[in-house]
């Protein structure tokens, strides 16, 4: 790989999530060299992938490049590449573009789609955790739509418009809702010549309620929204095989479809060249102490969903969602500065600000400590959040005027097949 010897620290950050980017962000006045490597060129809003893949916003609108969003940075050099290992001891870095050296070493890479050894499930179902996956279920569904507009037999019919989602945490439910409105708001419009009352959306949890991590007000509220939806929850169901067209339940249960989307479970994006001992097998995430460092290394961190930082409060570590990987990447840069400066470093404590979960228009929930409430409210606040969340503020302005005219026209405009799907590998 190459890049310019500047006689600076490196600091080299794999991953551009909420994580990477943060603490990237904070480096802006360190006298150091900063390196991102990614494979890919721009940062994902990953809370808004589902209103990609429900044809909601175009995919342009919740990613933003990494080099625009790190342009202010001195001595920041980004790199496309997969990072294929790490030699612990020469301190290095092995991509598919190179090698590279580092004095400090930050692992940011996240989750992948866990399916639990069932090749499969993995074969078949369609995941969504990144930008591409959500545009292969927007591709897929409108390409189903459209067959099914065609198709000879009801059965073959009924299979093409039966949505099945394995996953009831909030991208489960959020798919759900987002699914129901278009059978609701949009399809009947669009397919004047189809019975979209024969349209199904089933939701699966292996739980005793959807939403496990939220209160159990959250979970029957949102249980009633999407009732009200018309979709069929299925409580304490395990999915044990999909075919591509036949879905089996543990119970021996089978049911045909032809949109079999997986939300069950994430594990840990690992990178080789580790130690076994430094691995929570559970889950695969490293274990780091209170700054962050891997255990057994002082010169290598991990933030956010990768880093498992056990303590009383967080005994399995902190929630796999966005504001740990934030508010850990923002404490981090602290302790990089006070690491460089020969000071010591401070151990980082997470400040929950809460969860929230939106099922569709006018319906969301929250939970903010002992504060839990769901409705329009809860649906506004979940809009606010998100909204001033997302980078870049042509990202804002383009996602609060599609959400407003999705909401005047009842309408989701980005109902275009641009890269139609095919299910082979």
């Amino acid at each position: 790989m190459n890049l310019p010897d500047i006689g600076k620290r490196r600091i080299v950050i794999i991953g551009a999530g909420f994580g990477g980017i943060s603490l990237a962000k904070k480096l802006k006045n360190l006298d150091v060299q900063v390196v991102v490597i990614d494979k890919h060129n721009y940062h994902t809003f990953q809370p808004l992938l589902y209103q990609v893949s429900t044809s909601g916003l175009e995919p342009d609108s919740i990613a933003y490049p990494i080099r625009k969003i790190l342009y202010r940075l001195n001595n920041f050099y980004f790199r496309l590449a997969t990072v294929q290992k790490i030699n612990v001891e020469a301190k290095e870095v092995v991509t598919d573009i190179g090698s590279l050296t580092f004095d400090y070493l930050i692992i940011a890479t996240g989750t992948k789609t866990n399916f639990f050894g069932n090749t499969s499930i993995q074969e078949h179902a369609m995941p969504m955790k990144s930008v591409p996956q959500a545009l292969n279920i927007r591709s897929l569904m409108l390409q189903n739509f459209e067959m099914a507009d065609d198709a000879v037999t009801e059965e073959e019919r009924k299979m093409l418009m039966n949505f099945c989602i394995v996953g009831g945490g909030p991208t489960g439910v959020e798919l759900s809702g987002a699914f129901a409105e278009l059978k609701k708001n949009v399809f009947p419009k669009d397919y004047k010549h189809l019975n979209v009352d024969n349209m199904e959306i089933h939701l699966f949890e292996g739980a005793d309620r959807i939403l496990p991590p939220m209160s159990e007000k959250a979970s029957e509220k949102a249980t009633q929204f999407l009732e009200e939806l018309g979709v069929n929850i299925h409580l304490k169901t395990l999915v044990k095989d999909y075919d591509g067209e036949k879905m089996t339940l543990e119970n021996g249960e089978v049911m045909k479809t032809k949109n079999f989307i997986w939300t069950a479970g994430v594990t840990g994006a690992l990178l080789e060249g580790f130690s076994k001992e430094a691995l929570v097998d559970r889950v695969n995430r490293y274990k780091v102490n209170a700054f962050n460092q891997i255990e057994g290394y002082d010169h290598i961190f991990a933030i956010g969903d990768i880093a498992s930082m056990n303590s009383d409060k967080y005994p399995k570590g902190h929630p796999q969602v966005a504001q740990p990987a934030i508010q850990q990447g923002q404490h981090l840069a602290k302790n990089l500065e006070r690491l460089i400066a020969g000071e010591a470093m401070e151990p980082f404590s997470y400040f929950d600000k809460g969860s929230m979960a939106t099922v569709g228009r006018n319906r969301a929930v929250v939970d903010l400590h002992k504060l839990r409430f769901g409705g329009f409210l809860a649906w506004f606040i979940w809009m606010f959040v998100h909204l001033m969340a997302l980078v870049g503020f042509r990202n804002k302005v383009i996602v609060f005027f599609n959400w407003a005219y999705n909401y005047i026209n009842y309408d989701k405009a980005a109902r275009l097949i641009v890269r139609p799907y095919s299910n082979k590998k």
